[in-house]
């Protein structure tokens, strides 16, 4: 299973300014996001410790269940 930065990487860049796109546009400049990582409780505790725009975490969330089913 790729990490679920790998996964997240298909929103950076598209036209439009998606919260999609602002949390993949964010994981790639932070620099310490744990990109390797495929532990959703890892990635949750980064993301409220550095949380980059408020709709944030709602948006992993509904992600991250894409990334179980697309990856598994």
């Amino acid at each position: 299973m790729r990490s679920f930065y790998h996964y997240m990487m298909r929103y950076r860049g598209s036209g439009t300014k998606t919260n999609e796109r602002r949390l993949a546009d964010w994981m790639f400049e932070a620099h310490d996001f744990p990109k390797q990582s495929t532990s959703y409780d890892e990635i949750s505790r980064y993301l409220e410790w550095n949380i980059p725009f408020t709709e944030a975490t709602q948006v992993f969330d509904r992600l991250w269940e894409d990334y179980l089913t697309n990856e598994s």
